[in-house]
């Protein structure tokens, strides 16, 4: 249950904080006192949008918490499947800044508000005007016969297993479309690909053959100047490492009368080392370069083989071709596989559309199996609510897979002897329509265990005994559900375990909303204006205090 409440800078509340009873919550003010701010700031709560027009002082955040009881409810699962911490204390925040970044906190912990809305929808329901539009929607009476079956193991699995239907026969789908034009390309693709095949393209091979072919091209000129550079370095008749070599030995002279030069001879030494090596290798190059006119045309047709591919493809290297030649390999192979790959997506939608037509047919089977009682409990309550004539008949329809199932439930109401029901939207006018769903809420309140369950003006239409019914049966609801409701009728704020008055304080410079309990006397006087206007006659006063007295007693 919600056990307190604070709302901090939002519309025309710069603070309140309460703390409803567990049972029955009365809340009652005058017409645009601030009970629909209340409720569009509990509202956020649930995950519903704002903006930054709802700040009372722009300049500063907004923030709505509520701290709700759950010790005893199994939600525990909800938590976990969304990594939370659970706690029996669970704390609900919202905070939108003056820059209109709106942010949301599950027991401290940041979540986006399809988490937020997901664990307080466990937390927290709100019957609103928008509701009894809702009702005459077939997705919204179809959630009444799923609440009222408590079929939520059911439903869950049947989602799943429409889910993976989904996606298979997708995949089918897919493949079908496309086979039509994946054979159209295959000669095609299968012509590029063989071509490319053929080509046996190795990664760097273009690289390695440009050189190749450069040096097959000059190897006259190449051999000949690595011959004069051998013979520079070592002719037998006069070379430079016969030059180095006389010098070596004028070194060694030296350093036997001075020691000191041995560094320089050393040096010598090394330098002809590694001249006699160079001349070495020079020679050995010269010797291995040979004009080849056979090779030298083959590494022409390899590279220009490689030129066209590149141009024809519009391929900036070798890689590129190859990576090419993979793609149109893939394509060319699931071509050849494709009927096997249909046949295997085919089979796997068909064993997920069986399993899902079993999932389906449990869920229906339980569907179906609620709609009389339904209709037997809710013509029970209508008949104590003052509507002996009215009827409810629920016709249920199956049709293709959806997210929901495969059942259409419509709601056909008539409130009047000898009228044939039709469809809600069609028949019912206001206080109709507030007793039905009064109904309707009172059985599934029943069947869920919701903490708290909020009437925004649930009674509309009705007065009198009826008033007087339908406050008895919240107090009925609040023995396991906190309840809180906004009315305008003293018979149904006279059934409150607490009542609380919500008014305009315009003692500052600008108006504020402000929220107070009530003591007793002063519900006697709240509820006696309620009955005879601002100004009570002693009888309406008398007949507030009688009936307070009597439902304390109750």
């Amino acid at each position: 249950m919600l056990s307190h409440l604070l709302i901090k800078n939002y519309a025309l509340i710069d603070q309140l904080e309460m703390a409803p009873d567990h049972a029955l919550n009365i809340i009652t003010g005058e017409t645009g006192a601030g009970k629909s701010i209340m409720l569009g700031a509990i509202g956020l709560l649930l995950g519903n949008r704002a903006d930054t027009r709802v700040l009372y002082d722009p300049s500063v955040k907004c923030i709505i918490e509520g701290s709700f009881d759950v010790s005893g409810y199994v939600i525990e699962t909800i938590f976990e499947e969304e990594e939370l911490d659970f706690a029996p204390t669970c704390i609900v925040r919202r905070e939108i800044s003056p820059a209109g970044k709106s942010r949301a906190f599950v027991n401290d912990t940041p979540v986006n508000l399809e988490t937020m809305r997901r664990v307080t929808s466990q937390l927290m329901d709100i019957h609103s005007q928008h509701d009894s539009v809702l009702l005459g929607s077939n997705e919204y009476q179809l959630q009444i016969v799923d609440t009222y079956a408590q079929d939520d193991d059911r439903l869950r699995t049947y989602r799943a297993d429409y889910q993976t239907y989904r996606e298979r026969q997708t995949v089918y789908d897919h493949l079908m479309n496309e086979a039509g034009a994946m054979r159209r390309e295959f000669d095609y693709n299968n012509f590029l690909y063989q071509e490319l095949a053929k080509a046996n393209l190795q990664a760097d091979e273009q690289e390695v053959l440009e050189q190749e072919l450069n040096v097959l091209e000059n190897a006259g000129e190449i051999k000949e100047r690595l011959l004069l550079a051998s013979e520079y370095l070592d002719n037998p008749e006069q070379s430079v490492v016969a030059l180095l070599k006389s010098a070596v030995g004028c070194l060694n002279q030296v350093t036997k009368v001075a020691d000191q030069y041995r560094a320089l001879q050393e040096r010598a030494q090394s330098a002809l080392i590694e001249l006699r090596d160079l001349a070495d290798e020079i020679n050995t190059e010269q010797e291995s370069v040979e004009m080849d006119d056979s090779r030298t045309e083959t590494v022409r047709e390899r590279l220009n083989l490689i030129y066209q591919l590149q141009t024809k493809h519009q391929a900036k290297d070798v890689a590129t071709l190859i990576s090419l030649r993979n793609e149109l390999e893939q394509k060319v192979s699931k071509v050849l596989n494709l009927d096997d790959e249909i046949e295997k997506a085919k089979s796997k939608a068909e064993v997920a559309q069986k399993k899902m037509t079993v999932s389906a047919e449990a869920l229906s089977k339980v569907r179906l199996s609620v709609l009389k009682p339904i209709e037997k409990e809710i013509k029970g309550l209508l008949d104590d609510l003052g509507m002996p004539n009215a009827s409810l008949q629920i016709h249920a329809e199956r049709g293709r897979p959806t997210p929901t199932g495969i059942d259409t439930v419509s709601f056909l109401f008539s409130a009047n002897k000898g009228v044939k029901p039709q469809q809600l939207k069609n028949v019912a006018s206001g206080g109709e329509f507030s007793r039905l769903m009064m109904a309707i809420k009172y059985i599934l309140a029943s069947k869920r265990s919701l903490p708290t369950i909020i009437f925004d003006e649930i009674d509309t239409g009705v007065s009198g005994e009826i008033a007087i019914k339908m406050g008895q049966m919240m107090r009925d609801m609040a023995h396991t559900h906190q309840l809180i409701s906004i009315t305008h009728l003293p018979q149904i704020a006279a059934q409150g375990m607490a009542h609380y008055f919500v008014y305009k304080d315009h003692s500052a410079a600008k108006t504020v909303s402000r929220v107070r309990k009530l003591t007793f006397e002063e519900r006697v006087q709240e509820i006696a204006q309620m009955i005879g206007g601002k100004s009570p006659s002693p009888s309406a006063v008398s007949s507030a205090r009688e009936i307070l007295e009597q439902n304390a007693t109750v």
